[in-house]
């Protein structure tokens, strides 16, 4: 069926618009909420937030559609997106809710739902809720109506337990951190973490206002905190997204390493001690032909999944695998988390630094991207890829690329484009096939 509302990782869009009014949350609590009720004993929700100004409104519609039919509610206030994965499990609610558009600007909002197992919802759920939303919910009577409360010590059950992902005998003593928090969701927490396992903490992006949130800050903004890493003589630099699920690491010389390189460290290093599990990481088709090769060198295979990392985590739990994310800096790690953990994935960075004894820049560049180059075409009906002239330009594409590069053709999941992306040994060749394929697409478009 298609979906109206929920798309690859939740339902997403312009706060108190289109399909993310308090109306439409208030549906998505109940549906959710009878959907989960299941079995004689009081259910309950745990509802978690990043720092957005709609945030409260959503809140107050979520709470009051679980609550209508029944289900109890914890609220947390702002904690990252894994923090409310984690407490779904470790409390033993029926559901876990966070309100975030993730690295989207303020005026954006969404939700993201989790089970009882602390992993994000199936296809199959999601589109049982999204039924469900179209229909009228039966309504808790008396003393059945769901009760609401805040609790205090979210924050510290958060930072305690990504603390616990390292080993007792790591510490971050003499390290210098710059720690950029998005003004979002771990604006507390990360620091606080850092802080707490002996490092010197220079935090950014911590006075969340309601309004800037991922604005010229985090890990889709990083001049701001490559300049400071430079500027303070940082040993490395952690950039986290609005919902601090993504991880952006910037090496003492104030370069980037996106999460690719992260993948490439994390992986490596397991599989040296022995503790890779299926023999191989879990990335996405967007992820460099670099890492591939890097991985093939060191004896471990590469497997890509569709973009998003709920598909990322669908090939990691079906084929066994612990270690799994995204270029742009999702990175799942399944020893400790249930879904993608900006704030552990650093500490494990952190913890092979100290580790290794080497400078970022020479422990987090791995490998040498081969070119790659990503353009987008907007397009309003219609499908251009089922156009004959696109689909010529594809294979034309496909055949020059053929044994040295990658073509990687899509539909955003979010927005009416189409993504091409190519990436090979050629810098020129690679360029010039990505734009062909982009004026096909714009002439079947127009």
């Amino acid at each position: 069926m298609g979906r109206k509302f929920f798309g690859t990782d939740g339902i997403r869009g312009r706060a108190n618009a289109g399909i993310l009014t308090p109306e439409i949350a208030m549906r998505v609590g109940q549906a959710a909420g009878r959907h989960f009720l299941r079995g004689d004993y009081k259910h309950r929700v745990v509802i978690g937030k990043d720092t957005r100004l709609s945030g409260y409104m959503m809140e107050t519609a979520l709470v009051a559609g679980f609550t209508s039919v029944g289900m109890d509610v914890i609220m947390t206030g702002p904690l990252p997106t894994p923090a409310i994965a984690l407490l779904a499990r470790e409390m033993r609610a029926d559901l876990g809710v966070m309100i975030s558009a993730s690295h989207n600007p303020f005026a954006d909002n969404g939700i993201k739902l989790f089970g009882p197992d602390g992993f994000k919802l199936s296809d199959k759920d999601e589109e049982t809720i999204e039924r469900m939303m179209g229909e009228n919910q039966p309504l808790a009577q008396g003393d059945k109506i769901g009760r609401a409360r805040r609790i205090e010590d979210a924050r510290g059950r958060y930072i305690h337990a990504i603390k616990q992902s390292l080993p007792d005998t790591i510490r971050l003593d003499g390290l210098k951190i710059v720690v950029d928090c998005a003004h979002g969701a771990a604006y507390t927490v990360a620091p606080s973490a850092i802080w707490e396992l002996g490092a010197q903490v220079i935090a950014m992006g911590v006075a969340p206002n309601g309004l800037n949130i991922n604005d010229g800050v985090g890990s889709t903004s990083l001049e701001a905190i490559s300049a400071r890493v430079v500027e303070e003589g940082a040993d490395i630099g952690i950039a986290l997204d609005g919902d601090a699920d993504r991880l952006i690491v910037i090496d003492e010389k104030g370069r980037a390493v996106d999460g690719d390189q992260i993948m490439a460290l994390i992986g490596s290093r397991l599989a040296a001690n022995g503790t890779l599990k299926g023999g191989g990481v879990v990335a996405t088709v967007m992820s460099n032909l670099g890492l591939e090769r890097f991985l093939g060198d060191a004896g471990l295979e590469l497997i890509r999944a569709k973009v998003g990392d709920r598909y990322v985590l669908e090939k990691m739990r079906g084929g066994g695998y612990n270690v799994g994310g995204e270029q742009s800096g999702h990175m799942i790690l399944l020893d400790h988390t249930t879904t993608g953990d900006g704030c552990v994935a650093a500490l494990q960075v952190l913890a092979a630094l100290v580790q290794s004894g080497k400078p970022a820049s020479e422990l987090l560049h791995l490998f040498d991207p081969v070119p790659q180059i990503l353009k987008n075409v907007t397009y309003e009906g219609g499908d251009p890829l089922d156009n004959a002239q696109v689909k010529s330009a594809i294979a034309e594409g496909e055949e020059t690329l053929k044994g040295h590069g990658r073509l990687v053709i899509r539909k955003s999941g979010t927005e009416p484009k189409i993504r091409v992306m190519a990436e090979g040994d050629d810098a020129a060749e690679v360029e010039r096939v990505v734009d062909d394929i982009c004026a096909a697409v714009k002439a079947a478009a127009s």
